[in-house]
């Protein structure tokens, strides 16, 4: 069974920082570009930032460039998201998911809210 499981958000003051991980498993994590994906309060889906199954081409979407930081550890199958300097606009549910040639993954969420 393929699962994508999220976890390490919460509730940070701005300007802090947040680790998001992503822990895959059921298939071949090391085979799979990965992305991050948000959702804000009623609000569509938002990419956010992309890897590439080897872990040395990495994307961002401007909004984020030079606060977040995507990774991956294949030997852990895990994905990473370090978030630093979060603004109030960053408060969203917070997706992975797996890209493959015929398949495409998707994590259950984890909840990042940033207020003071």
């Amino acid at each position: 069974e393929v699962q994508l499981v999220e976890s390490g958000g919460g509730l940070v003051q701005p300007g802090g920082s947040l680790r998001l991980s992503c822990a895959a498993s059921g298939f071949t994590f090391s085979r799979y570009a990965m992305s991050w994906v948000r959702q804000a309060p009623g609000k569509g889906l938002e990419w956010v930032s992309h890897i590439n199954s080897g872990g040395d081409n990495t994307f961002y979407t401007d909004s984020v460039k030079g606060r977040f930081t995507i990774s991956r550890d294949n030997a852990k199958n895990t994905l990473y998201l370090q978030m630093n300097g979060l603004k109030p606009e960053d408060t969203a549910v917070y997706y992975c998911n797996a890209q493959g040639l015929r398949s495409l993954y998707w994590g259950q969420g984890t909840q990042v809210t940033v207020s003071s």
